[in-house]
């Protein structure tokens, strides 16, 4: 599959920075990073850190959480780059730009990709700091990638359980759902919620599905995590507001890191 121009740009611009260590042309997993789960890169070893508004054609992040910079390093001797903050639809970005890092991930050929995010709650099951594996994606049948004249599976749900498998073993306790994606800006409505129930939904968030369709379309292996930050509308009495992303990344940074980084190393 081919790559915009401009990705040719973005990586000879990395790879004048030092990016990625060691090989030129070849990470072993690439990171997003969602709101309240940016504690990661705390766990990245002899970390190159270089700002989006350095790198070419990279825009600016504008979410609370989310500090807009990239990163390269190691983790548990596996050679990695993270996204520190991505670019949402509902910030004004087109769905071109949203996918932008992956493409980034795709020119170093890399092995892996993780992706998370911050969801509100649908499953009455789940619990404010419940890891949610992704086992499949509603998109209201939104055009998320590029135009193609080839055709492409989308796969990333065949991970699941190894990503589940090693957080057992880490002693993480994970959930697995069907993750809504939803366009933003605003949260929906109780009426929205209790549709997207009915439809099978667990948990709703606005962001993540442009990226896995996109790995799905460049054939990277992908598997993507949701922290659980809040109920959604209508689950709960309470309004719901960005402050609760952070409380509930504080209550499982630590695990999410862990299970990441034994993810990376094991793969």
């Amino acid at each position: 599959m081919s790559l915009p121009e401009y990705i040719d740009e973005i990586k000879a611009f990395l790879v004048s920075k030092g990016i990625p260590k060691g090989i030129p042309d070849s990470v072993d997993a690439a990171v997003i990073l969602g709101s309240g789960l940016g504690g990661f890169v705390d766990h990245i070893d002899e970390a190159i850190d270089i700002p989006y508004q350095e790198i070419p054609h990279f825009p600016q992040t504008t979410v609370a959480g989310h500090s807009g910079s990239l990163l390269c390093g190691m983790v548990k001797g596996k050679r990695i780059i993270a996204f520190a903050g991505r670019f949402h639809h509902y910030e004004g970005h087109t769905f071109e730009k949203a996918i932008l890092p992956v493409q980034v991930a795709s020119a170093f050929n890399t092995n892996l990709l993780v992706v998370s995010n911050a969801a509100g709650g649908i499953n009455p099951k789940f619990r404010v700091g419940d890891l949610m594996v992704i086992d499949d994606v509603m998109r209201q049948n939104l055009m998320l990638t590029p135009h193609s004249s080839s055709k492409w599976r989308y796969n990333h749900y065949k991970y699941v359980e190894k990503v589940r498998n090693v957080a057992t073993q880490l002693g993480i306790t994970t959930q697995r759902g069907t993750y809504m994606y939803v366009t933003g800006p605003n949260y929906e409505t109780p009426a929205e919620i209790r549709s997207f129930r009915l439809m099978g939904a667990d948990a709703v968030g606005m962001s993540t599905a442009p990226e896995l369709f996109e790995a799905a379309r460049l054939n990277i292996p992908s598997v993507a995590i949701s922290l659980i930050s809040n109920a959604a509308a209508g689950m709960t009495s309470n309004k719901l507001n960005h402050e609760e992303v952070k409380e509930a990344g504080d209550l499982v940074k630590e695990d999410f890191a862990r299970l990441v980084s034994t993810l990376i190393a094991r793969w």
